[in-house]
């Protein structure tokens, strides 16, 4: 058994809250209290009913998830938000949000890359990375479908054999021409917007959509294990897919 209040401390110290700037809905940090004890850490990368429900079944009294409860904005705590809190009440459950970066860490590392830097500046950070490669592009799509354990969306527009590899896990499609303009010809991520593919053509790049879930289960995972390695508190990821 360890104390809450200890492992969010050590939390908002190592993922330095006061400093990452995110989306103002994101409301990073602890977003529900439990008992004041944890002696079992979730990981999940959604706060959704279906994963709050998993972990009560599961024993769990910290959730450790990346995206949090109020993502949508301010809204009444009727339908699914009242349901989702009760859940959390009723099962002494907390909730802690993971920062966008550790996905793309996990993921460069899954995929073997080497000679990483940060690029793509977003809320006065740069959350992406981007790596030095040549490495035949077949051969990268086949470790990230390996990695995902999926299917990857491939839009093979770019060089056969990749130079500069830009990676930014979840929905940053949308992103692919601030992407280019960074030297990248080689583009992975979660999701993207159709005319996304169109400008990949333009843009002669290689574009790999991996899907939002799947890219943004790596950092959870590895802070929830982290965590369960310094106190010494078991842990175990909730998969509650969403297709996307």
């Amino acid at each position: 058994m360890t104390s809450l209040i200890k492992i969010v401390e050590y939390l908002d110290r190592c993922l330095r809250l006061r400093e990452v700037g995110d989306w103002e809905n994101a409301l990073n940090g602890l977003q529900i209290e439990n008992s004041g004890a944890v002696t079992r850490i979730g990981a999940a990368v959604d706060a959704s009913t279906r994963a709050l429900s998993e972990a009560a079944k599961r024993k769990v009294d910290f959730l450790l998830v990346h995206h949090g409860l109020f993502w949508p904005g301010l809204r009444p705590v009727t339908g699914p938000l009242y349901l989702q809190l009760k859940l959390a009440f009723e099962n002494s459950l907390a909730l802690d949000l993971h920062p966008q970066v550790g996905n793309n860490v996990q993921l460069a590392k899954s995929l073997g890359l080497r000679s990483i830097t940060r690029f793509f500046e977003e809320k006065g950070q740069l959350i992406g990375l981007k790596a030095r490669a040549v490495i035949s592009r077949d051969t990268l799509l086949q470790r990230l479908a390996n990695s995902l354990k999926g299917r990857v969306k491939a839009f093979k527009f770019g060089p056969p054999r990749t130079k500069a590899i830009g990676v930014i896990t979840g929905g940053a499609g949308s992103e692919i021409y601030r992407v280019a303009e960074e030297g990248i010809d080689t583009f992975i991520t979660g999701e993207a917007p159709h005319w996304a593919a169109v400008a990949a053509e333009e843009l002669k790049m290689n574009l790999f959509l991996g899907g939002h879930y799947a890219t943004e289960t790596f950092g959870v995972k590895a802070l929830a294990a982290h965590l369960s390695k310094r106190f010494r508190v078991p842990f175990e990821f909730i998969d509650c897919p969403t297709g996307l």
